[in-house]
């Protein structure tokens, strides 16, 4: 297998990871540590597989090709240790972000992502794990804002656990119903809008009172 080809297979490892657990054996907890740790720690890399593949990974926990409590152990590491680096980069580059040309970044993205930290603070990071893209340019604008490191990690720490153990028991359950396996995308986006709901209500619940108080 020449880099091309296995770089495809990272890219879509979660329409081929049964392939790669046929390959590879135990070496697949190294690849999947790998990608999430990517994702979610070099903007680079914002297009690799997330929510998907921790709900694929989780259905073939349910099948006995992985171990559940092993995987979860593993890629919550990941997903710490990678918005922990991406934290520290946007520490280090600060708001030059905004005003300098770097070719590796999506400014687009990364408007995007701070419009929604302005709007949701700390939460952003909880929230953004759902978000693909958002998520892997939440903690490089968290970074960049200069959000204190203790608070920061409570938030990163608490979202790793959410978004993976979430995702990876929703698969270890129904990822191997076909209907559910199908539809993956549609049930994701329906995942991030129950969970945005009560933090929009709240919003608009204070907005009211500020504009009734005035």
């Amino acid at each position: 297998m020449d880099f091309m080809q296995f770089f495809d297979m990272l890219l879509h490892v979660d329409k081929s990871l049964e392939v790669v657990i046929q390959q590879y054996g135990t070496l697949v907890y190294v690849v999947l540590f790998a990608i999430i740790f990517c994702e979610t720690g070099l903007v680079v890399l914002f297009f690799f597989p997330g929510d998907s593949l921790l709900f694929i990974a989780g259905a073939f926990c349910a099948t006995g090709d992985m171990n559940l409590l092993l995987l979860n152990v593993l890629l919550v590491t990941a997903a710490v240790t990678g918005n922990t680096l991406n934290y520290k980069i946007g520490g280090a580059i600060g708001q030059r972000v905004y005003t300098h040309d770097y070719r590796w970044l999506n400014k687009d993205a990364m408007r995007r992502t701070h419009d929604f930290f302005e709007k949701h603070g700390g939460k952003t990071i909880v929230l953004a794990r759902f978000v693909p893209v958002v998520r892997t340019f939440a903690p490089l604008v968290a970074g960049v804002s200069e959000m204190p490191h203790g608070r920061f990690q409570l938030y990163n720490i608490s979202g790793a656990l959410l978004w993976v153990v979430s995702l990876t028991m929703a698969g270890y359950f129904f990822g191997n119903i076909p209907v559910v396996r199908d539809h993956l995308s549609e049930i994701v986006m329906v995942a991030i809008g129950v969970v945005m709901i009560p933090i929009l209500l709240g919003g608009a619940w204070r907005l009211g009172r500020r504009v009734i108080g005035r």
